[in-house]
């Protein structure tokens, strides 16, 4: 039970991580004597992150106050399904007579509620993957010197497979990967393996920038498809990205990592004459870091030169002077893995 349960002065920060760890989409935030007070969803936390509250702040003011809840020896399945078909909530708490959390009903356990209203999150059959996958890895060397970085080993095998079996096991099944350096072994390698999905080669010329290739795709594409770098991993619900972005109405959505950095000395506050002012020890400061991880509209596409050198930054700066919306869907700090310099490859062989 206690993966699940919260209290009220939680951060921010903290409850997107347990949520992580937890897996339910959901967590169950009760007070000191385990009495039920409400529930706490990832949204909930994105919510409050994207209302620019810091990390550090508690949920005190960002969780469900009225939510469904059974009580013990008083419900039946019919019940159940009738309270996960009511708002397509994922978990339900079930309390004693006196209030406190006894226990926990999940949807999944209710397949048939999702088939008559409820559509699972991590459904992105129709959504294609493109990962740009042409980049020469410098920072990587000399592994890169013989590889293409796509091909850089973690846990007995390349990143690029890592990268695709999240997508894969989520339901997605046609991929476009971008390739310019060492891209005959990049090739190679797929074709020496059967795999259940489809994987296409979009050949750079000539490095074209981090998304200077997708104008290969004009016309090939019709739908929303996610971008991603080919040295991250995102251990997120794609599903829920989704969702997010279709309910935002975005052209484009960043996938972020929300972090906090704390300066370890004690920092100080000056007037314009240089005269002191205070002293801050070891500040923290909240940031939303991009990931590489993108979901956008096809309609982005034609914004996109041709044979250009053209990065994903470039995207973001015309997409908003054209005044289209651009989304943020914040993830944890630890569900982010960048494996594209040493420091953090060795931490992913941590976490992997």
């Amino acid at each position: 039970m206690d993966h699940v349960l919260c209290g009220v002065d939680i951060s921010a920060k903290e409850a997107l991580k347990k949520l992580n760890h937890a897996e339910t989409g959901c967590l169950i935030v009760v007070d000191e004597r385990g009495h039920l007070l409400g529930t706490l969803t990832d949204g909930d936390v994105r919510r409050h992150i994207l209302s620019n509250k810091a990390l550090s702040e508690d949920i005190s003011d960002s969780f469900n106050r009225q939510p469904h809840f059974l009580v013990q020896g008083q419900y039946s399945d019919d019940v159940i399904r009738e309270k996960l078909l009511a708002d397509g909530i994922s978990i339900i708490p079930v309390v004693d007579a006196a209030g406190k959390v006894a226990d926990y009903r999940k949807s999944i356990e209710f397949q048939d509620a999702r088939s008559i209203g409820i559509e699972a999150s991590d459904a992105i059959d129709n959504v294609p993957v493109i990962i740009m996958a042409g980049g020469r890895g410098t920072r990587l060397e000399p592994f890169t010197s013989i590889l293409p970085k796509p091909l850089v080993p973690v846990h007995g095998k390349p990143i690029i497979d890592h990268i695709i079996e999240r997508f894969a096991n989520q339901g997605a099944t046609n991929f476009f990967l971008t390739v310019n350096y060492k891209s005959r072994i990049l090739k190679a390698y797929f074709e020496e393996h059967a795999r259940d999905y489809m994987v296409k080669f979009i050949e750079e010329r000539a490095p074209l920038g981090t998304a200077g290739s997708l104008a290969e795709l004009r016309g090939a594409i019709q739908q929303p498809f996610f971008v991603t770098n080919c040295d991250i991993l995102v251990k997120a619900d794609y599903g829920k990205i989704f969702a997010s972005h279709q309910t935002g109405r975005f052209d484009l959505t960043l996938v972020a990592c929300a972090k906090e950095y704390i300066i370890p000395y004690g920092t100080c506050e000056i007037d314009e004459k240089g005269e002191l002012l205070a002293i801050s020890e070891k500040p923290k400061f909240d940031f939303l870091v991009n990931t590489g991880c993108y979901l956008a509209n096809s309609n982005v596409l034609e914004g996109i030169p041709l044979e250009t050198h053209y990065d994903m930054t470039d995207l973001i700066r015309d997409l908003r002077k054209k005044g289209q919306r651009i989304g943020i869907y914040p993830v944890a700090e630890d569900s982010w893995i960048d494996v594209g310099q040493w420091e953090e490859y060795r931490k992913a062989l941590e976490q992997l």
